[in-house]
């Protein structure tokens, strides 16, 4: 029975329809790179309109994403997330591994070393700190909160450091998929905290020249949080802050699973 007020489609609406999901979908890749370029317009304008800047468009878009992978995951009963739907699953091939370690490498090769030096032994020894504290400091909560592996500790620690360095290193190691989101949340709330709190604390630290947010750059590491951050205190500060940033991914990529975790099973042993 057809109730009155049902509108019928027509055939051709339908069959064009049909027509553009199968293009969609048979061209994956293509259309999560549309998909997250449009995402990331709505999340720069939400930036722009709803915050002032204070919180970068990139953070937006990062929580927005778990958001949506968590909607395709209860929708369709996978694993993937907003990748088990057909109209997504490029997203499983550009949100990988391979693209995002591609990504890690190619930010590195665009940074001039001898920019580095400029901020001196004062850098050098912000990024190892920067490294070696939320480190230390996640991996004490992750064994406090009963993650007493090594695997888990140092997977846990490492998403304190940066949520990129999280995944990565626990990839390197073994983690399972549950320790290894856990670490891109630790991540990306440490990404979103910096943000924030960087102009309101600005003056108090004296970041308000090149070599400060050299500094601040390695300490932190966050690229995304610095580069919000420091946009929002003085858009000029933001590409030294973003440059130790960068080196503090890079960096912690190569210690997390390696020198870290080491020190991490020597410590509690496995």
């Amino acid at each position: 029975m057809r109730w009155p007020w049902t509108i019928s489609k027509p055939s051709g609406v339908i069959a064009m329809h049909e027509r553009l999901v199968d293009v969609f979908t048979s061209n994956g890749l293509i259309t999560a790179f549309a998909a997250v370029g449009l995402l990331m317009l709505v999340c720069n304008l939400v930036s722009k309109h709803l915050t002032g800047g204070r919180i970068h468009g990139s953070a937006i878009a990062i929580a927005a994403g778990l958001v949506l992978s968590y909607i395709g995951g209860v929708a369709t009963g996978g694993e993937d997330g907003l990748a088990d739907v057909a109209l997504f699953s490029g997203l499983g091939l550009m949100g990988g591994s391979m693209l995002r370690d591609f990504a890690i490498v190619a930010t590195a090769f665009g940074v001039d070393v001898e920019e580095l030096r400029k901020a001196g032994l004062n850098g050098v020894v912000a990024l190892f700190v920067g490294i070696i504290m939320p480190f230390a400091l996640g991996g004490a909560i992750a064994y406090a909160f009963g993650y007493t592996d090594p695997v888990s500790v140092t997977t846990i620690g490492a998403g304190a450091a940066t949520y990129i360095v999280g995944p990565v290193t626990g990839s390197a190691i073994g983690a399972s998929s549950d320790l290894i989101a856990l670490s891109i949340a630790i991540g990306l709330v440490k990404s979103i905290s910096v943000m924030i709190i960087t102009p309101a604390v600005a003056r108090s630290i004296s970041l308000n020249n090149p070599s400060a947010a050299l500094v601040f750059g390695g300490m932190m590491g966050t690229t995304s949080g610095v580069a919000g951050g420091l946009a929002a205190t003085d858009a000029r500060l933001v590409p030294y802050g973003a440059m130790t940033a960068t080196f503090y991914t890079g960096l912690g990529c190569l210690l997390g699973p390696s020198v870290l975790y080491l020190v991490v099973r020597a410590l509690l042993g496995g």
